[in-house]
C-alpha cells in the first residue's frame, strides 16, 4: 500500500460520521420495505466535510494497471461524497469497464484516450467460426482476461479496509460492471449480432445460454467470496432489493417479441439463481418493460433517460406492481402527474 492511500484512507476514517450513515441506510430500508407510502424518496443528506488533506486526482486509464492508484480513485469518490453533503451511500468497485466478462472469451479490451475519463470496452470477436469455437468451449476460466485482476483487486479492497473499521463498517465493495447476458452477448458477437435473430437463431440460443451460464458462474463466485454487509444491495449510490444489477442497454435495439423469445427467461434465471434485483437500461426501454417487470424475482428498474420514455406505462408496470424506481431525475418525480406511491428513488442531493 502506498503513503498516498494510506495518507488519504485516514483522512476519510476522521471525516465519517457514523450516526448519519447509520441515517441514510435506515432511511433505505424504509423506501425498500415499502415503508414511504406516497409520494418518492429521496434520502437524508451529510453534513459536508471537506477532506484535510490532499487527495490526488487519478486518471482511470492509470487505476487498470495499478491497484493501489484503483483504491485511490474509488476511495477518491467516497471523499466527494463527503465533501459535498452527497446522500448515496459509500461504495467502492473493481472498476475495469465493460470488458470484463467478454475479455475472458479472447476478446481484446482497448483502453479510451486518457483524457476522456472512461472505463474500456472491447473489440468483439472476428467471425460467426470464432463464436462457434466460444461456444463449443463453455464457460471460460473466471481468472482469464480481466478476471484475475478483478478478483485481485477486490482482495486487496478488503484487505485494505480490514485495516479502517469504521471504513469498513460502512463502505461496501459492490459488484463489477458484469453487464448482463444481452448487452455481453452484443460486446463478444459484435454488432451483427442482432442479423443473428434471423440468420443464426439456432447458434444465437445456444451462444445465449453460455452468457447465462457464465454470468452465473462469475458473479455467484463474487457473491460468495464478497458477501454483502447490509440487508439490501447496493450499487452506484443507491441500495436496492435483491443482489445483482443486470445492465440492458443493448435490448433497447430488440422488439418486445424479441425479448420474450431469446432474453427474457435467461434473465429471469439469472435473476432466480442470483438472489433476484434490479435492471438499469439507457435509452427507451417502453416497449419492453411489460414482459421485463414480468420476472418474479425483478425488485427495481432503473432508466436514466426517462425523457425518451412514456413514464405512464413505466409506472404502470413497475411502481403499481410493486417494483421500484431508482435514480430517477427530480424532473421526472415532479411532473409525474400522479401519486409516485412511495416506490421512486429521485436522485435529487
Amino acid at each position: 500500500m502506498n503513503s498516498d492511500l494510506t495518507r488519504c484512507l485516514d483522512d476519510l476514517a476522521q471525516r465519517i460520521d457514523e450516526t448519519e450513515e447509520q441515517a441514510i441506510h435506515a432511511a433505505w430500508d424504509r423506501f425498500l420495505d415499502d415503508r414511504i407510502g406516497t409520494g418518492f424518496f429521496v434520502p437524508p443528506s451529510r453534513q459536508k466535510k471537506p477532506p484535510r488533506t490532499p487527495w490526488p486526482n487519478v486518471v482511470i486509464n492509470d487505476t487498470l494497471h495499478d491497484p493501489d492508484l484503483m483504491l485511490l480513485q474509488q476511495f477518491g469518490f467516497v471523499s466527494d461524497a463527503l465533501t459535498h453533503g452527497g446522500n448515496g451511500t459509500l461504495q467502492v468497485r473493481c472498476n475495469y469497464g465493460v470488458s470484463i466478462m467478454s475479455s475472458q472469451y479472447g476478446c481484446e479490451v482497448v483502453e479510451m484516450p486518457r483524457e476522456q475519463g472512461n472505463t474500456p470496452t472491447n473489440h468483439p470477436l472476428p467471425d460467426l467460426d470464432a463464436i462457434r469455437k466460444v461456444v463449443d468451449a463453455g464457460v471460460p476460466d473466471l481468472r482469464l482476461g480481466q478476471g484475475g485482476q478483478v478478483f485481485d483487486t477486490a482482495d486487496y479492497f478488503t484487505d485494505v479496509l480490514r485495516q479502517w473499521p469504521v471504513l469498513d463498517r460502512w463502505i461496501e465493495l459492490y459488484h463489477p460492471d458484469t453487464q448482463g447476458p444481452i448487452d455481453n452477448a452484443e460486446l463478444i458477437w459484435g454488432s451483427g449480432i442482432f442479423i443473428a435473430f434471423f440468420d443464426e437463431p439456432e447458434l444465437l440460443h445456444r451462444f445465449l445460454d453460455l452468457m447465462v451460464e457464465h454470468y452465473i458462474a462469475f458473479l455467484g463466485t463474487w457473491l460468495k467470496r464478497y458477501p454483502a454487509k447490509y440487508r439490501h444491495a447496493s450499487h452506484w449510490g443507491w441500495k436496492h432489493r435483491g443482489r445483482i444489477m443486470i445492465r440492458d442497454d443493448s435490448l433497447m435495439n430488440l422488439s418486445p417479441e424479441l425479448y420474450v423469445d431469446f432474453i427474457r427467461d435467461r434473465e429471469a434465471r439469472c435473476l432466480r439463481e442470483l438472489g433476484g434485483g434490479a435492471i438499469h437500461f439507457c435509452g427507451r426501454g417502453e416497449h419492453v418493460i411489460e414482459a421485463m417487470c414480468q420476472m418474479e424475482h425483478l425488485t427495481a428498474v432503473n432508466t436514466s433517460q426517462p425523457h425518451l420514455n412514456d413514464m405512464s406505462k413505466i409506472y404502470a408496470h413497475t411502481i403499481d406492481k410493486g417494483i421500484q424506481l431508482l435514480s430517477l431525475a427530480p424532473e421526472a418525480c415532479r411532473k409525474a402527474g400522479r401519486d409516485l406511491r412511495g416506490r421512486v428513488h429521485c436522485n435529487q442531493q
